[in-house]
């Protein structure tokens, strides 16, 4: 609310060592002056206190001052008061971005800021959301006059340049409660939900694993249609016993954070699955495990003697498939496309990142990460949780009160 013309405002800044009691004695001294509170904001890093009070005075300003700084120095806290600074009220910040990295250097935040600063923008906040597996910050920022899709192509371009140059991640989304809005979410599974790709496992049981592997690569890359690559290498799988797809399935490995990131998504009331150009008879069992509520993905043909046949049945979830399982999944549950998430590493999952609410590309290929809202190039799943906003310290409060905290050391 504005003030009226005859009332002042002051901006006291109180810094120091956090202790009990500094708030209270603040609010005490200004209890007994003709104020009114107008904005109060807080933030202690490693036991470092910074407390701005704003207050419309309509008594006698200097009056407000010297109270305060007596109030201030009987808790041995330092003050800084300024009369007559503007109350215009707080617009709300257009872009978080955050920055990920091991480390975030100074160097790399210097480049981050100077390229929001070509591009117009303004940093209102700096919140710290991570300091494991990776170093995580979150600006607010404010760019004025930047509407549109183009510029924001822009913003992420400048950015992205920074990113490469001092390799680091930098996630840029629109602020607003859009951000917050995300409900439903699916991840690919070979070689983002899983370390390594579930047909070379197989391959490698036919001895032919280099072969197929190369194929594969071809196609992540974009070079070979999806469906013709699937067949070469399904193929290469005829005549191995049905049983080779129990002995893969037992050996697959989560990629690190991928428990984490789903328990954590399951809490806030997303809706999880995977949608994978792989093999439903491999995956069933790790997405129970996960309590995945959706799982769409190729199925492998068995005959009559027990014997992969090397072909597939039913239809292929290919790129186009991938994209229509995330619209059949997100109508299922009623959530509209803007509310949802897509995480994958391939050329095969360039649809499904593009309808997708906020595409993500996990350790992708060139073609993948030029379409995708948001890179990780680091090997840990539950970075995804802190481009999504959510910090670390909420996730191992959420983990400690289940009883499943726990580090596991990085390497």
């Amino acid at each position: 609310m504005a003030n009226s013309s005859d009332e002042t405002t002051v901006l006291i800044t109180v810094t120091g060592p956090d202790k009990p009691g500094v708030t209270s004695t603040l609010m005490g001294a200004l209890a007994g002056q003709r104020v009114s509170l107008l904005d109060v904001e807080q933030v202690v890093i490693r036991g470092r206190l910074t407390l701005g009070v704003l207050v419309s005075c309509s008594g006698d300003p200097q009056d407000v001052q010297e109270v305060v700084e007596q109030a201030m120095d009987s808790v041995g806290i330092d003050v800084h008061v300024e009369v007559g600074v503007s109350s215009d009220g707080k617009r709300p910040s257009t872009h978080a971005v955050v920055l990920l990295g091991s480390p975030v250097t100074a160097r790399a935040f210097r480049a981050v800021a100077s390229a929001l600063a070509a591009q117009g923008g303004n940093i209102d906040s700096i919140r710290g959301i991570a300091d494991y597996p990776l170093t995580g910050l979150e600006l607010m920022v404010s760019v004025a006059g930047r509407d549109d899709v183009a510029s924001d192509a822009a913003l992420r371009k400048a950015l992205a340049e920074v990113a490469s140059g001092h390799e680091i991640d930098i996630a840029v989304e629109r602020g607003g409660l859009a951000r917050r809005a995300k409900r439903l979410i699916v991840f690919d599974v070979d070689s983002t939900l899983i370390q390594g790709e579930v047909i070379e496992m197989l391959a490698a049981k036919a001895g032919r694993e280099a072969e197929v592997a190369a194929v594969t690569e071809a196609a992540m890359r974009g070079e070979l249609d999806f469906t013709e690559s699937l067949n070469q290498r399904v193929a290469a799988l005829a005549g191995l016993d049905a049983s080779v797809i129990d002995e893969v399935a037992a050996s697959l490995e989560l990629t690190p954070g991928a428990r984490t990131t789903i328990r954590t998504l399951h809490r806030l009331g997303y809706h999880c699955g995977v949608v994978s150009g792989g093999f439903r008879q491999v995956i069933d069992g790790l997405a129970d495990e996960l309590e995945l509520d959706f799982v769409r993905a190729n199925t492998l043909e068995i005959g009559a003697d027990g014997k992969l046949t090397g072909r597939v049945v039913g239809e292929v979830v290919d790129r186009q498939g991938k994209a229509r399982a995330l619209r059949a999944f997100a109508e299922q549950v009623g959530i509209p496309m803007a509310q949802t998430v897509a995480v994958g590493d391939g050329a095969n999952d360039i649809d499904m990142l593009s309808v997708a609410g906020q595409g993500i590309a996990f350790n992708a290929k060139p073609a993948l990460r030029e379409v995708a809202d948001a890179a990780l190039s680091h090997p840990f799943l539950d970075a995804v949780l802190f481009i999504l906003g959510i910090t670390r310290d909420e996730i191992e409060a959420a983990d400690a009160a289940d009883g499943v905290l726990r580090r596991v050391p990085l390497d």
